[in-house]
Parts: C-alpha cells; structure tokens; sequence
C-alpha cells in the first residue's frame, strides 16, 4: 500500500509496520516506567528529608503512625537482642567480594513487635558450605534509618528449611521470617549505622536524576524507530 503524506510518496509495509509500532510502544513503556520511577525515588528523599527535620522519635511514638509513613524514619532507643537468632541475607557483594548481610531482631519495648536489624555485612567463606562466624553484641543504641517499603524479590523459598543459628535467607521478607521465631515481627527493618560489622546500606542508589535521564534516552530511541521506519518507507523515484 502506498500512501502520500506532505508531497512525499510512502510505500506501507505491514510487517515493518508491525515491528515498529511494536517497538515503539516498548521503548515509550519503558520511558514511562522510568519515569515512574524517578518519581517514586524523589518521594522517598522527600519522606527521608522530613523525618529528619522532625528527629528521631522514640519506639512507641513511631508505633502509633500508620506504617506506609514510618518509611525512611530515624529511630532511637536502647534495643536488647533476641538471641540466638540471626538470618545471614544471602547474594551481598561489596567491592566485587561475595557475604552476607547481618539480620537480628531486637526488642525496644515489653508487649510490642520485636524489630529487624540489618547491621551490614560480612565477608563470605570460600566454602558455600560454611556460613561466617558473627558476634552479635547484647544491647544496641539504635541510630539509623527505618524501612518499611522493603520490596523484597525472590524465587522459591526464602528460608533454609533446616539447620541453626545463623541461618541463611535470601530476601528480608518479615512474614517468612517469623516463621522461626515465637514472637511476631514488624513489618520493616532497620539500617544500622553504628555497627560492628560494614555499613553499607544506602536508601537510594539510583537519584531521580539518573531515571529520568534513562526515561529521555528510551524516548528517543523512540523517536528514531519512527524516523528509521520512515526512512525505510519513502518510495524512490524510478
């Protein structure tokens, strides 16, 4: 099919059509995503930066705010322990090295959720057999940043199904995790800073800048599907 469009001749090919508005639609979808995404990542330094003007509340006063609101809070307060557990979050590299990150939970106050702490990593065994020697100290003085907005992917189980403590994990996923445990958990986890172990945790890898910069280069591929079908269509004169 030919079709005439500002003076100039078009010859419609309707597998090239296809294969454009096909790419086309994927490229802009992948625009939009990012851009998404670069919202979602302003929002949370937003909610960050706000929390930090306010300072950091106690336990009990955070508990009273709906959880989507405690993502990115400072906390403090003095947390014991609940030993023996420890989940050690598998597929943590740091610089290239293979380890682990160090989960326990802590309790902050009688009769409330017993919180998740992530106190940073820890280099891997070269064995996959073994797990790394971790010692857990008794109290925390808790400063650092709440997550509630966690994410957390995974395919199959998530928890080892036997051994001891430490045990191994492969996302901080709370529900799957109190599996193991008698006391319940809260619906988050907590980054922190003064740790023996290595801090590392950063709440946004990517800034919105970077997405929205990805959002602008899948637009213009975009952009030039159309201009390379096109192209592609013009009828040269015989």
């Amino acid at each position: 099919m030919q079709i005439r469009i500002f003076r100039q001749d078009f010859v419609v090919r309707w597998w090239l059509l296809l294969i454009t508005v096909a790419a086309f639609l994927l490229l802009i979808k992948l625009s939009g995503w990012q851009w998404q995404r670069a919202e979602q990542k302003q929002q949370q330094l937003q909610q960050i930066e706000l929390w930090q003007q306010r300072g950091a509340p106690d336990w009990l006063t955070l508990l009273s705010y709906p959880l989507a609101e405690l993502d990115g809070a400072p906390l403090q307060g003095q947390a014991r322990w609940l030993a023996p557990a420890v989940w050690l979050v598998d597929n943590q590299v740091w610089q290239g090295r293979p380890g682990y990150d160090v989960l326990i939970p802590v309790q902050l106050a009688p009769e409330t959720p017993a919180l998740l702490v992530n106190l940073g990593w820890v280099a891997a065994p070269e064995s996959r057999q073994q797990l790394p020697q971790v010692q857990i100290p008794a109290q925390l003085q808790l400063v650092g940043l709440l997550r509630t907005k966690l994410g957390a992917f995974r395919l199959g189980d998530n928890l080892e199904a036997v051994g001891q403590w430490p045990l191994r994990v492969q996302t901080i996923d709370p529900p799957s995790l109190a599996q193991r445990v008698d006391f319940p958990l809260f619906q988050g986890v907590f980054y922190q800073q003064q740790t023996p172990f290595l801090h590392h945790y950063q709440p946004v890898v990517l800034p919105p800048a970077k997405h929205r910069a990805y959002a602008l280069q899948w637009l213009l591929l975009a952009v030039a599907v159309l201009i390379v079908a096109a192209a592609a269509s013009v009828r040269k004169e015989a």
